[in-house]
């Protein structure tokens, strides 16, 4: 079932897959919301980039050994795609986990996790432009109506503190990762095998982490049994479940609508942030996440297949 879903799902009947396709995105936003909470805890004993480092050198062990003990080919990857695969898995999974992974140390997760929201409109704006992909009026309306939300949030938080806004500005840093990524992705590896393309990624961003943490901070440790279990539920269940995930979402749509995803996950985030956390959810942020839900209503609502996603696809 594993071989299936991650190499041939994209090649099923729709009568087979359509409605395992239909949660997809839920699941999606479960496991990414899930990240910010458990990244906080393993952030108590590992400096940041440390543990982004762990995470992906982790992930591309496993899909590394999933290739060996299924014989997969690296055919696929032949003809400078290894090298496109290389590049989004650095651009996504590098840069779109280092810098918000920074940020977490004294920003608030929710926060961290509504600017990530931003993720669909840059997409969109992008896609249009580069992928030739259109989006219908209401689409467009969602996705300003999200920016409102996340600019009321982002800008009663960058009051409060310095700190406060250089968090910000690095979980920032994260989504234009995100969103060059996403796109790079949308452009040269959609033809990929997903296990293949996906081994590669992880490769390159497991590097590029590695470099980051032994350059770019000091390593700090302590191996406590929350900090294991954040490193294996983030390992695991959000870098190869969630990626594989949104990877599968690409395959099948535009890349503002798999994008529009990011927009459930502040509320989701900010939720487990209160429950588990201790996190208080002021006026302000509810509202801001009020809307920001709102605009991804709007824009999934809206995303019956029109020219863009049929080029796309």
């Amino acid at each position: 079932m594993a071989q299936e879903t991650l190499e041939t799902a994209h090649f099923q009947p729709k009568s087979t897959t359509g409605g395992m396709i239909q949660v997809v995105p839920l699941m999606f936003v479960l496991l990414w919301s899930s990240s910010f909470i458990t990244a906080k805890v393993g952030l108590r004993h590992l400096s940041p980039l440390l543990f982004v480092a762990i995470r992906l050198v982790g992930c591309a062990v496993v899909l590394s050994v999933v290739m060996g003990v299924l014989r997969r080919s690296w055919r696929p990857l032949a003809n400078g795609r290894w090298f496109h695969c290389a590049v989004a898995g650095a651009l996504l999974n590098a840069v779109g986990l280092m810098a918000p992974h920074i940020a977490l140390v004294t920003t608030p997760a929710a926060q961290i996790a509504l600017v990530q929201s931003l993720t669909p409109l840059l997409t969109a704006v992008c896609g249009v432009l580069l992928l030739n992909e259109r989006l219908r009026a209401a689409q467009w309306l969602g996705l300003v109506l999200g920016l409102m939300g996340v600019g009321l949030v982002v800008g009663a938080a960058a009051l409060e503190s310095a700190a406060r806004l250089q968090g910000l500005m690095l979980a920032f840093v994260g989504v234009l990762g995100l969103v060059a990524g996403t796109l790079y992705f949308g452009r040269f590896c959609r033809d990929v095998p997903l296990l293949q393309g996906a081994t590669v990624q992880f490769m390159s961003a497991a590097v590029v982490s590695s470099l980051g943490a032994a350059l770019l901070e000091t390593p700090h440790w302590e191996w406590t049994d929350g900090t294991v279990a954040a490193v294996l539920w983030n390992t695991l269940m959000v870098s190869l479940g969630g990626m594989v995930l949104y990877s599968v979402m690409l395959v099948r749509g535009s890349v503002a609508r798999a994008s529009a995803n990011f927009y459930l996950v502040p509320v989701t985030a900010a939720l487990l942030a209160w429950a588990l956390l201790g996190e208080q959810l002021s006026a302000h942020v509810i509202v801001g996440l009020a809307m920001a839900s709102a605009g991804c209503w709007l824009v999934s609502a809206a995303a019956s297949p029109v020219l863009g996603d049929e080029v796309s696809q």
